[in-house]
């Protein structure tokens, strides 16, 4: 966690990001979903047995930056979690999260909803 921290105090901004190059198939990445607007993979440093991303295609940096026209995107975002945590079994629930900033945690500058299941969730988390 230590490691994931240290990242979201780190990371910047702007360019070109790790997800640009997955939707364009640059990275290979296991797609358990694509459609026009989005797309959802496991994460390579998952944080529940479950732990699935869900990634627009279009470049939104942060949910503090989205704009009043993203609503509908943000909103197919959430329905494709749903979708997302339903093939993948969380019949017992799931959580979902998007950091925002560094003090949200947010280490890719690409906006992005965490589905995490297949354990008991703590709260408060973090």
């Amino acid at each position: 966690m230590a490691d994931e921290t240290a990242k979201a105090q780190t990371a910047k901004p702007g360019g070109d990001t790790i997800f640009g190059k997955i939707i364009r198939k640059e990275i290979p990445a296991n797609f358990v979903y694509e459609d026009d607007k989005c797309v959802a993979f496991p994460d390579i440093s998952p944080q529940a047995p479950t732990h699935i991303l869900v990634v627009p295609k279009k470049p939104i940096v942060s949910l503090s930056k989205a704009e009043e026209g993203d609503a509908a995107l943000l909103g197919h975002l959430m329905i494709v979690a749903k979708k997302v945590a339903q093939d993948a079994g969380l019949t017992k629930g799931y959580r979902i999260v998007v950091n925002d900033g560094p003090d949200g945690g947010q280490s890719v500058y690409h906006i992005h909803i965490h589905v995490l299941g297949g354990r008991g969730m703590n709260w408060p988390p973090g």
